[in-house]
């Protein structure tokens, strides 16, 4: 049976504050942040962190501290994308391979570029 808080609005038992909620931090912005407002009220879930990145990046124009991007580029014309999972920017690569037969390199921060090429 749901309880009153403080406003005197229904709260559901066992919504008390959680106490692990993710912060992220942006030097640039020299700010932190907890992912409550996309967690509760964006309802994200395990996207959370994505969807905090992506918006920061389309405000400020770069992303908070320790997030970087998957960066496809073709090597033949001038398409490319960015993603903040390997697997977006792969599969992009590759339907780009597969539909133009150009060559794409994928490349991240932590990790070493890959080729994709067109594959039968």
């Amino acid at each position: 049976m749901p309880t009153d808080n403080d406003e005197g609005s229904a709260v559901p038992p066992g919504s008390d504050d959680v106490d692990d909620v993710p912060m992220i931090t942006c030097e640039r912005c020299g700010r932190e942040w907890n992912l409550t407002y996309e967690l509760d009220e964006l309802a994200v879930g395990n996207q959370a962190l994505e969807q905090f990145a992506l918006d920061h990046q389309r405000h400020t124009g770069h992303f908070p501290d320790g997030v970087s991007t998957w960066q496809a580029d073709c090597r033949q014309c001038p398409e490319s994308v960015q993603r903040l999972d390997e697997r977006g920017a792969r599969r992009w690569a590759q339907t780009h391979a597969r539909h133009t037969d150009h060559a794409v390199e994928v490349t991240h921060a932590d990790e070493e570029s890959a080729l994709i090429e067109r594959s039968e």
